[in-house]
C-alpha cells in the first residue's frame, strides 16, 4: 500500500505539491492524474526517494522508500523509461539490476521473456531500442524483485496497441494477485479502462479522489434524441439544467431516470440515455482541471 499524509514540496518560491493526502490500496489499480506541471512526477519522486519532501510523507506499507533495506524487492519503479544507460544491453541492465538486488541470474531470462524481448534486442544496445522497447524494458527492471508496489509514470508511451493492450493485462493481473498499482497516465482511456480508483491532481492539490465508478456517476447522464433542442427546453422547464453539446447529444448533472421520466412527460422521443461515465473519464478531468489547462487559458 501507498500512502501520501499531507504531502508538499515547494522550492524557491513555487508550491509544486501542496498538502496532498490519498492512498493507493492492495489488489487495486489507482489512476494518477493531472495535466502538465500538476504536480504528478514530483509526488511519485517523493515516493520513491528521488525528492525530499518539504513537509508530509509518503510510505510504502507504512516505511519510508529510503529505509527500505532492499527496495527492488518491494517497490518497483518506471519513471523515466529514457533513463537508462544507453550503451548497455538490455541483458546487462537487468543483470546489474538482478546483482544489486542479490537475485539470481536466471530472474532476468524470465523477465526479458515476460516482457517479450527477444534473445537478440537483449544483446542490443540501449540506444538502438526504439522507445517501446526501452518501456518494456523499465517494465522488466521493474519487475525484477517481484515487487508487491508498482509506481509508474506514462508506462505506455512509446507502445503500439498490441503492447498497450499487453500492458493492460500485465496491470490487471498484478493487481489481481493483491499488488498495488500507482500509474500516471496521460492516456485517459487505457486509464479509464485499467483503474480501480482515481486520483486527480491540479495546481499541486488534490482536486477528486475515489473509487472510478462513484466519480464517474457524478459525471451526470448523456442523452440523445432526434430532438436535441426539445430534451433542453423539457428539461429547462422540469428546472435540470443540462448542456447541448456539438455532437448533437445532451448533458446534465440529473441521473439518468429523472431525464427519461422528463423526456416521456414531454413527448420528446430519446435514441440514447445513459450515464455520461466516461463520458466520460475524458470529460470529468478536463471539467475537474479547467482552470490548470493551457490550452484553455486563451479562452
Amino acid at each position: 500500500m501507498i500512502t501520501v499524509e499531507s504531502l508538499t514540496r515547494r522550492y524557491a518560491g513555487f508550491t509544486a505539491v501542496d498538502d496532498v493526502s490519498f492512498t493507493a490500496r492492495p489488489g487495486r489499480v489507482t489512476g494518477f492524474l493531472g495535466p502538465n506541471g500538476a504536480g504528478k512526477s514530483t509526488t511519485m519522486r517523493v515516493m520513491v526517494g528521488l525528492t525530499a519532501p518539504t513537509s508530509g510523507s509518503a510510505t510504502i506499507h507504512g516505511v519510508r522508500f529510503a529505509d527500505l533495506p532492499n527496495p527492488g524487492l518491494e517497490v518497483g519503479v518506471l519513471l523515466d523509461a529514457s533513463a537508462q544507460h544507453a550503451g548497455r544491453t538490455g541483458r546487462d541492465i537487468l543483470t546489474i539490476a538482478a546483482a544489486t538486488m542479490g537475485l539470481p541470474r536466471a530472474r532476468v531470462d524470465e523477465m526479458l521473456d515476460l516482457v517479450s524481448l527477444s534473445s537478440v534486442e537483449a544483446e542490443r544496445r540501449v540506444r538502438h531500442y526504439s522507445l517501446g522497447m526501452r518501456q518494456r524494458l523499465g517494465i522488466a527492471t521493474a519487475l525484477l524483485g517481484d515487487p508487491s508496489v508498482l509506481v509508474l509514470d506514462e508506462p505506455a508511451n512509446g507502445l503500439d496497441p498490441a503492447g498497450i493492450r499487453w500492458m493492460r493485462d500485465l496491470l490487471t493481473d498484478f493487481a489481481g494477485r493483491g499488488g498495488t498499482v500507482l500509474l500516471s497516465s496521460h492516456l485517459l482511456h487505457e486509464i479509464e479502462v485499467v483503474a480501480d480508483d482515481l486520483v486527480v491532481i491540479g495546481h499541486g492539490r488534490i482536486v477528486a479522489a475515489g473509487p472510478k465508478e462513484e466519480l464517474l456517476a457524478e459525471a451526470g447522464t448523456l442523452a440523445r434524441s432526434p430532438s436535441p433542442r426539445d430534451l433542453v427546453r423539457a428539461l429547462e422547464r422540469a428546472g435540470i439544467p443540462s448542456t447541448l453539446a456539438g455532437d448533437g447529444s445532451v448533458r446534465t448533472d440529473a441521473d439518468a431516470a429523472r431525464v427519461g421520466a422528463v423526456a416521456a412527460a414531454a413527448g420528446v422521443a430519446l435514441t440514447e440515455l445513459r450515464s455520461a461515465e466516461g463520458a466520460r473519464l475524458e470529460d470529468m478531468f478536463l471539467s475537474l482541471t479547467a482552470d490548470t489547462q493551457r490550452e484553455g487559458a486563451a479562452a
